[in-house]
């Protein structure tokens, strides 16, 4: 009956940090020395096709790989927040970073869904009681198991539904 007493606040997260990592804190290999920066990740959905090459570039090569391997979770992260935020920027929705476990008590939507990260955000929207979970399409992608060929092509998805 008073079931919105239940409710807890809602935490938000500032992931633009984690965003900026992807600019920010480079790798001295020269192909992201040269792509992988501030004019070229400028929060647009074009931007999006530097981080798909830069994904791809790392599971091609031996050193890639062993990276991504020791620091998946970085990885996942780094992308997934940097994704979101792209999708928050340009989306017309009142997407908003969220932690996980604030969303998962607010709102049914996530009743059956579990983590994909162990600190994860979450974009949503409270006026839509909308969930997107970027952190855990970039896993499902880095693990081979996304029904996305893309980045790009998940971020196209969300924009057309959310324009």
């Amino acid at each position: 009956m008073f079931r919105f007493l239940q409710r807890k606040k809602l935490k938000k997260v500032d992931a633009t940090v984690f965003a900026q990592l992807m600019y920010v804190d480079v790798s001295s290999d020269r192909w992201d020395q040269e792509n992988l920066t501030k004019r070229n990740l400028d929060f647009s959905v074009d931007s999006i096709h530097y981080i798909d090459a830069y994904a791809t570039r790392l599971a091609a090569s031996e050193a890639g790989a062993t990276q991504l391997r020791n620091h998946f979770d970085s990885f996942v992260i780094r992308l997934g927040a940097y994704i979101g935020e792209v999708i928050k920027r340009n989306s017309q929705q009142d997407f908003a970073w969220y932690d996980f476990d604030s969303v998962y008590h607010h709102s049914a939507k996530l009743a059956n869904v579990h983590k994909a990260v162990s600190d994860e955000i979450v974009l949503y929207s409270q006026s839509r009681d909308e969930v997107l979970f970027p952190f855990s399409v970039v896993r499902r992608f880095l693990e081979g198991n996304s029904p996305y060929p893309s980045f790009l092509a998940y971020v196209d998805e969300v924009m057309k539904e959310h324009r």
